[in-house]
């Protein structure tokens, strides 16, 4: 049998395609390629452009490779985006994805794992969040996210659809061996933004908002390496595939570095002082955001290999490095 990786050609899709292969599963990758690249989708992997609204294309595809397990990527992410265009990312990130588990059912795909995110809490005052804390989205994104959880749980209910719910903080880094990473051109994400800055690909950076609630005024938020949540949606699977109930989980390391304390770190390995001015708040972002990463633990047995900000940034900027390497060629 096939897994569908919807998204397989983008950052973190990308990486779940990487630990796959070391597995030896069959793998399909199906992407509209708008933020993702063929590059990124290793030799020998079938890649299937398409949009996942498109109904007939998934049926087919689920039927030609007999797939029997989807991993949901494929989405917009970008917080403040959602915030000016709500619509898009209603039909883009539910509107679609009722489609695509539509297509699963009648497919009859027996496990889904689904891409899902931190901001489903919104400003939520519980610290750590656990699964049990109550979701609370402030912006169109989570709310779109947390949708999607919600038919996933009523289709589970209604068709057997056996779906696992990863809530992901804040995906950081880079595949240690350099074999894919985040190349999205213009993405907002801190610590890539920030490796951006320091290897020369962009002039400099902004601090939004100084004046929050957290010992250094900036936004605390729980990063995790991009491979070790690669890791948990290879866990989650065998979890779903030797007869494990689907659930809602929390993928973080339990602990939480505010922006000053990331800019600071890349500053000191990449050895580059870079500019960083201080801009007003982003609409849609809380203060702090810091999970306790237990029940992943004891549910997958999932033990993280790069849980520290030094590693997470060494191999973020090795990944900028090699896109400028790359670019210059």
């Amino acid at each position: 049998m096939t897994i569908l990786v919807t998204g397989g050609a983008g950052y973190i899709g990308s990486h779940m395609v990487l630990d796959l292969l070391e597995t030896g599963e069959e793998i399909v990758v199906f992407d509209d390629l708008s933020t993702g690249f063929p590059w990124l989708v290793p030799q020998g992997v079938t890649l299937v452009e398409g949009d996942i609204g498109d109904k007939a294309l998934l049926s087919c595809v689920i039927a030609d490779h007999q797939i029997d397990a989807i991993a949901h990527f494929a989405a917009k992410i970008v917080v403040p985006d959602s915030m000016s265009d709500p619509l898009g990312y209603y039909l883009n990130n539910t509107s679609k994805a009722r489609t695509l588990i539509e297509a699963a059912v009648e497919g009859g795909v027996k496990h889904f794992i689904f891409s899902s995110t931190a901001a489903v809490y919104g400003e939520t005052r519980e610290m750590p969040v656990t699964e049990e804390s109550p979701p609370a989205p402030v912006s169109p994104y989570g709310r779109s996210k947390l949708m999607v959880e919600w038919m996933l749980e009523d289709a589970s209910r209604a068709y057997g659809l056996n779906a696992m719910i990863l809530r992901y903080f804040n995906v950081a880094g880079a595949d240690p061996k350099g074999r894919s990473g985040q190349a999205t051109p213009r993405a907002t994400h801190l610590i890539k933004t920030a490796a951006e800055a320091a290897t020369g690909r962009r002039a400099g950076m902004s601090i939004f908002g100084t004046d929050y609630a957290t010992p250094d005024g900036t936004c605390i938020r729980d990063y995790i390496h991009v491979s070790d949540l690669a890791r948990a949606h290879v866990l989650a699977l065998d979890y779903l595939r030797s007869g494990g109930k689907g659930t809602v989980i929390n993928c973080a390391y339990g602990h939480g570095s505010s922006v000053r304390e990331v800019i600071d770190t890349v500053k000191k390995i990449s050895g580059v002082d870079f500019p960083v001015s201080l801009d007003d708040r982003r609409p849609g972002d809380p203060p702090e955001i810091v999970a306790t990463g237990e029940k992943i633990r004891s549910l997958l047995g999932w033990q993280p290999r790069f849980d520290h900000l030094d590693t997470i940034v060494t191999h973020a900027l090795a990944w900028e490095q090699h896109l400028k390497d790359r670019t210059n060629t």
